[in-house]
Parts: structure tokens; sequence; C-alpha cells
């Protein structure tokens, strides 16, 4: 079973004693918005993780936007909700595919193996008619072993020596074209992208809310080597995570996330970057 299930699958398992579902609704512009959208419906059984509270840790001067959480906050977030290393999870968010993305990812670094993301999202949960319910369910605590997998973590140093023109492995920008030629930048502080880095917009890999499938998906990153490692940022590892779920689900076998992304990148005086 890959990364993806549908909402078939979900309506023919949610009752399972061994799943757990997590809400991770949210919006940048709003950071409450999620938790409360939670709070009004959500599928039934489903917890709430929040991004900036659970999926991420304080803001510091390096670290970028949204950097990696406390580990020992985030596994007692996760036994909390009844999470052991045998449940299988379900995640999803509105239908963006970036939220749930990066709760997905953080399980992966953990050592998860059942961990699946909700195709479409809530809004593909509605359409199909799917129930909800505003009922906080209430789990029994667990406990969890996790196996921290570093080998899917690109190191600043990594990035460094791509942008040196050291390393060759290709370096993903998931951001807007328009971000990456630094035509716009609405959040860091300055415009462009890292050096040696190519432009593939992880919109392109999610459509209207759903992941795009087979080769449709492959054909994407046709021009890359599925064996060769393949490091993806955004602006704060968040948005990065649809193209590092989508090169997983075309068969790509060494991913990893620049967890700080361009956010971290530009907190050094001494970085560069390029534009156009």
């Amino acid at each position: 079973m890959k990364a993806i299930i549908d909402t078939d699958w979900l309506r023919g398992h949610i009752h399972d004693e061994d799943l757990r579902i997590i809400d991770c609704r949210f919006s940048m512009g709003n950071p409450a918005e999620g938790r409360e959208r939670y709070k009004e419906n959500h599928i039934p059984g489903a917890v709430f993780f929040d991004l900036e509270k659970d999926l991420s840790g304080y803001v510091k001067n390096h670290g970028g936007r949204h950097p990696l959480p406390n580990m020992k906050n985030f596994l007692r977030k996760v036994e909390d909700v009844g999470i052991d290393n045998d449940t299988a999870v379900v995640i999803y968010d509105e239908k963006e595919g970036a939220f749930a993305g990066r709760c997905w990812w953080l399980f992966q670094y953990i050592g998860h193996e059942k961990v699946y993301i909700l195709n479409g999202g809530f809004a593909a949960w509605e359409k199909a008619g799917g129930k909800t319910e505003s009922t906080v369910p209430v789990y029994p605590s667990k406990s969890y072993r996790p196996s921290f997998n570093e080998t899917i973590v690109a190191s600043l140093d990594e990035v460094r020596s791509i942008a040196d023109g050291v390393r060759d492995t290709p370096l993903i920008d998931s951001r807007s074209r328009e971000r990456y030629l630094g035509q716009e930048e609405p959040i860091d502080r300055i415009p462009g992208h890292i050096p040696g880095a190519t432009n593939l917009p992880w919109t392109e890999g999610v459509k209207d809310g759903y992941f795009i499938q087979g080769e449709q998906q492959y054909d994407r990153f046709a021009h890359l080597n599925k064996n060769e490692p393949v490091i993806v940022y955004c602006g704060s590892g968040v948005t990065a995570t649809p193209n590092f779920i989508s090169l997983k689900e075309a068969g790509f076998n060494h991913v990893k996330l620049y967890v700080g992304s361009y956010s971290d990148w530009v907190s050094y005086e001494n970085h560069t970057v390029e534009k156009e």
C-alpha cells in the first residue's frame, strides 16, 4: 500500500480499532482557523494536530519559519492520542495536501510505516457523503518507540555543497515560479532561490486537491534518476512535502527534505541567492 488512500478505503476501515485519523486543517493567514473548523465538524474519530503547535518547533534565528518540533513533545502528542507503532494513521487537511504532507513526513521521520494521506482531504470526504461529527474523542494513551529516519533529512551542509557547486544532487524548489524567479516574495526577506536549484512547483502534482497518479506524476520527474538522491525544499518545509510524497509515489528511493528550506537559507548573511 502506498502513501495515498481514497475516501472509499477510509469509509471501509473507519471503525478499525488499530486506525487513528488526524485532522491537519490549517490556514497560514489565520492560524486559529484549522482548530476552529475541527471543533465545528471533522471526520468521525479524528484528532487534531496543529501545524505550528504540534508539527513545528519554536522559531529561532536559524532553522526557518517551521522548524522541526521538539521530538519529545511530538512523541508525547502521538502517544496521548493513542498511537503506537502498530497503529495505521490516516491524515487529512482541507484538500491542499501540504499540511497533511508535513504531518505524514514527520511520521516517516519517527519511523512509522503505516501512515497515509486521504486524497482530496476533508473536501473529498464531504463530497463523497461521508459523515462528520463535532465530538472531540479521547483515547487511552499508548507507548511509541521511535526509530528516527535521518536519511530523509537534508542537512544545511548538503544544501550548501550544492549551492557551491561541489555536489550535483538535484535540488528542487517547490514554490511558485514567481517566487523561484524572485519576481515576488510575500514572506521571506530576500527574493530568489538557492543557487543550483530547479523549479518544480508542488501544485503541479496536486490538482484540485488530489495527488495526480501514475505516469502523470512520473512524467514530472522523468529527467531525474530514480536511484540517485533528490532534495526538495520550499519556503519553510511545508509545501515541499507534497513533492516529497510525489517523488516517492513515482518510485524515487532517496528523497530528502531540507526542513528549514528557503526561510532558513536566507537567515544566513553569507548565503547568496539567484534570481531569474
